[in-house]
């Protein structure tokens, strides 16, 4: 009897590759140029690895683009072909010691929270390599759906009974781009975010690697946002006590009481990130003023 394919995040190749790329980022912004999660992807995916060659397939399922289902499956079946002439026993062994110098790194519990974008299309493509090299086996209704989430991503057809976003123009491109480009775009991106923000203070800072970390609006990043903002406001709120002039301390509380608006919804939106930037910019300015003041 052939075994059920469950999908593994910490066996699925684009994964761990789009996981330590997100790592390197949130590590540059940091200022912390020597980043360890680089060093792991230098190490594992340059060459001719076997890491290196299963993630090309993945990225070919995430970022092909075809106007037919025909088109789309023939793709998949090339993918299909070219994943099974790849060695199991290296791929095995190369993951093997990849997954034990991230446990070895991170925090794996933390490394793994986040959500992918192309996370389904990535599962997708993990359940049709282990059901095309391996003893395991799809159910007939599950291989049906696995295949058509793929094809309906190549062709860009939106799911029925759901409305499907466009992706944003600046991801289209960027998931277009081999392994080796997306990391140099990540750094050049990093680079001139850096030098554009290099003001931004400690708090700023965390912020965006917090958002970067959990692009997805995962609970860790609503838990952070949340503290974030009672700690900000416990912070006007004392400022409230130290300016002599009304209007200006009527104003704070004003103020004040508008933070608990960037503590709604089960996620965080774009719009409250920025929010919360602006509130950083406004406890400098005040700490800044009160100094001047003294």
């Amino acid at each position: 009897m052939m075994k059920k394919i469950r999908h593994s995040k910490f066996k699925n190749t684009g994964i761990l590759f789009e996981l330590l790329v997100r790592q390197t980022t949130a590590d540059i912004i940091s200022g912390n140029n020597d980043t360890k999660a680089l060093k792991l992807i230098k190490k594992y995916f340059s060459g001719k690895s076997e890491l290196s060659r299963e993630l090309e397939l993945y990225d070919t399922l995430v970022k092909e683009r075809f106007n037919s289902e025909s088109k789309a499956r023939d793709l998949i079946e090339a993918v299909i072909k070219e994943r099974q002439k790849l060695s199991n026993q290296k791929l095995r062994h190369e993951k093997y010691n990849l997954i034990k110098e991230i446990k070895d790194t991170f925090n794996i519990e933390d490394f793994f929270k986040s959500r992918i974008q192309n996370y389904k299309i990535y599962a997708s493509a993990f359940k049709l390599f282990e059901s095309a090299t391996t003893e395991k086996a799809l159910k007939p209704a599950e291989s049906v759906s696995t295949k058509h989430t793929i094809i309906e991503h190549i062709i860009q057809k939106p799911v029925e009974g759901k409305e499907q976003l466009p992706l944003d123009k600046t991801m289209e491109e960027y998931l277009k781009q081999g392994k080796d480009m997306r990391l140099l775009s990540y750094k050049l991106l990093v680079d001139k975010f850096n030098d554009k923000y290099k003001n931004l203070d400690v708090n700023q800072k965390q912020l965006l690697k917090e958002y970067i970390n959990n692009v997805a609006n995962t609970n860790s990043l609503r838990q952070y946002v949340d503290s974030e903002v009672d700690k900000v406001k416990s912070e006007i709120e004392s400022f409230v006590l130290k300016v002599k002039d009304n209007v200006t301390a009527i104003k704070l509380k004003e103020v004040a009481s508008q933070l608990d608006n960037l503590k709604k919804g089960q996620t965080v939106k774009d719009s409250q990130v920025v929010s919360l930037m602006r509130y950083y910019e406004l406890v400098k300015e005040l700490k800044n003023t009160l100094k001047e003041v003294k």
